[in-house]
């Protein structure tokens, strides 16, 4: 199918507007490739040190000048996601042996969760782990001994920085081995009620414990589509992935053969091969829009409007709000997955998954389907779905019509015409919205501010009663600038149950909200951040503000003359409560050269 004209109109834009970043990048790329050939150029110390840990048939092999595949992990045993990659480096070497390579663990990189900090103070070195990682990929990379990468990493700033970092080695042969979802526990409906029950104090902290214990209760990514799984999703679709992997169950049979695969197929791909592709050429403007597009269709995380503008930087490209808000616009919403619906992940991927909603993308046009991928053969070859057959990996065509259309919809019957993010302009600065799980009839909220400089702030205004009416938050400080930019997940019970009890609320914030950013109006990652001047940072106390997310729109109804005037007296910021301590002192360096969220938030500058 041709590419939709619109879709190719918005590419183009991007490529141009990146022609010489992207063209920088390429040379710089393409100088690596030429002049340090995997491991040739090391000394013969240099090589001994690489090999020492060997045995001795892998140090012949490797004498020999055998295809060798770095591994970056991001395993550790306390994040369910990552726990399932323990095993993983031993199948990659056997498979790698078995298929003429050696394997080794290059490095490991921190993974933390979200989940686990949400409220608390680590979640103010949650979004700068992103750049950490990409830093520890490098590092592990930097060794020059590796002719391909596996990248084993999940969840919501692990895969960002993993890519971050594999980009800056631009002439490596890299594939993405994900470790999949966990089984299907307690309802994502049925935990969201039971939190908005102890927000609200009509339910104690037994319940909710039982709650979420029976929500996220074994090995593999959370089944909610947040970040983790927006991950997922995203690199099956910008060709990083095996076709059909994404969401295969840890500990399966098939998972480990997809697992084997990926090695097997990144040694076929080296500069040693005819089929030689490099990372570089498979993330390039294209793919990035390939990301956007399925993003849209599926009301994927919010916190991609960060990441995908900082991944695309680091391979030259250069994206803007504007390309997700049209791209969005352009894209029908053809999933429900929690927040946007009642299903999860599991669900979703029984019901056709990536390889249904690829085709259908395809079908349409809004997928190019031209890309280079991993696997060869465009992006027709992730309509595929894996299976066992007679003991090996084989592939199938997927569903030509979805299997549960209260889940997954094809192009015919959309759940709604439009992708899943509304950009948000006016007088407040530029921000974005999960409008896919908002109602139609919540779209639009006209009422007072009142301003808050912490979520500790919020939760005491709530206890003490004064919440209990119609409103805008504004919750100003949260910025990556500012403290590093933590998600604002405590505020969502709150929201949600005062919105159940009829009152007109919204949230307007230069901070995140979770990957699972659910049914309130939240116009999130304001620019610029209030700490920068920001103009957010000009609403006093009882201003009307207008949140219109169908007309996209955020304004402070305040006297223009008088909304200028207050530029000159912005906010003070207020004192971290942390004082440098939980470790937020080491990550000073990155807050202070944060880019504004428009622009990734990135600390590289």
């Amino acid at each position: 199918m041709p590419l939709d004209p619109r879709i190719a109109k918005i590419t183009q834009r991007i490529r141009e507007r990146s022609r010489d970043s992207r063209a920088a990048y390429l040379r710089r790329t393409e100088a690596v490739a030429g002049a340090y050939p995997p491991a040739e150029t090391l000394s013969c110390a240099n090589f001994a040190h690489a090999i020492a840990a060997l045995n001795t048939d892998e140090k012949v092999r490797r004498t020999g000048r055998a295809p060798n595949i770095g591994i970056v992990t991001a395993y550790n045993d306390m994040l369910s996601a990552h726990q399932p990659f323990a095993g993983f480096p031993e199948i990659i070497k056997d498979a790698a042996w078995k298929a003429g390579g050696v394997a080794q663990v290059a490095g490991g990189v921190p993974a933390m969760c979200d989940g686990i900090t949400q409220g608390q103070p680590g979640m103010e070195l949650s979004l700068f782990s992103r750049d950490a990682i990409a830093m520890g990929t490098a590092i592990a990379l930097s060794h020059n001994s590796f002719d391909a990468a596996l990248m084993l990493g999940v969840c919501d700033k692990i895969v960002p920085g993993l890519l971050i970092g594999a980009l800056q080695f631009g002439h490596l042969p890299v594939i993405f081995v994900p470790a999949g979802p966990m089984s299907t526990g307690l309802s994502n409906a049925e935990k969201s009620r039971v939190r908005q029950l102890y927000a609200t104090g009509k339910i104690g902290r037994d319940a909710l414990l039982d709650s979420e214990t029976k929500s996220y209760h074994g090995p593999g990514t959370c089944t909610f589509y947040g970040t983790a799984n927006s991950n997922q999703l995203l690199m099956e679709v910008m060709g990083l992935h095996l076709p059909g992997s994404a969401f295969v169950h840890p500990g399966s049979p098939l998972r480990e053969a997809l697992t084997r695969h990926a090695a097997e197929r990144v040694l076929s791909i080296t500069a040693r091969s005819a089929d030689y592709t490099p990372i570089a050429r498979v993330v390039d403007e294209r793919a990035i829009v390939n990301g956007i597009v399925a993003l849209m269709a599926t009301g994927g995380s919010t916190n991609h409007t960060i990441h995908l503008v900082a991944i695309a930087a680091a391979a030259g490209i250069r994206v803007t709000w504007d390309d997700f808000d049209e791209i969005s616009r352009t894209t029908p919403l053809l999933a429900r997955i929690y927040p946007n619906g009642p299903a999860d992940i599991n669900l979703f991927h029984a019901a056709g998954g990536m390889g249904f909603l690829i085709g259908q993308l395809l079908d349409a046009g809004l997928l190019d389907g031209e890309v280079t991928t991993v696997a060869g053969g465009g992006l027709g070859a992730y309509r595929r779905d894996p299976l066992l057959l007679d003991g090996g990996l084989a592939w199938r065509d997927g569903p030509g019509a979805s299997l549960d259309t209260t889940v997954l919809r094809g192009l015919g019957d959309p759940f709604d015409d439009e992708g899943g993010l509304r950009l948000l302009k006016g007088n407040l600065g530029r921000g974005v919205m999960k409008i896919s799980a908002v109602a139609e009839a919540n779209r639009r909220v006209r009422a007072p501010a009142l301003l808050f400089d912490s979520q500790a702030e919020f939760v005491a205004a709530h206890k003490e009663g004064r919440l209990e009416r119609d409103f805008v938050a504004v919750l100003r400080f949260q910025g990556p600038r500012a403290n590093g930019m933590p998600e604002l997940h405590a505020l969502t019970p709150i929201l949600g149950a005062l919105q159940d009890a009829g009152h007109r609320v919204a949230l307007i914030t230069d901070g995140r909200m979770s990957g699972a950013t659910g049914k309130i109006p939240m116009a999130i990652h304001i620019s610029p951040e209030v700490i920068a001047g920001g103009p957010l940072g000009r609403v006093r106390e009882g201003d009307m503000i207008l949140l219109d997310a169908n007309a996209g729109v955020i304004e402070a109804e305040v006297d223009s003359a008088l909304w200028e005037a207050r530029a000159a007296t912005p906010p003070a910021a207020p004192v971290s409560e942390l004082d440098g301590g939980f470790g937020h002192a080491l990550f000073g360096l990155f807050r202070a050269h944060a880019l504004p969220a428009e622009e990734g938030a990135s600390s590289f500058g």
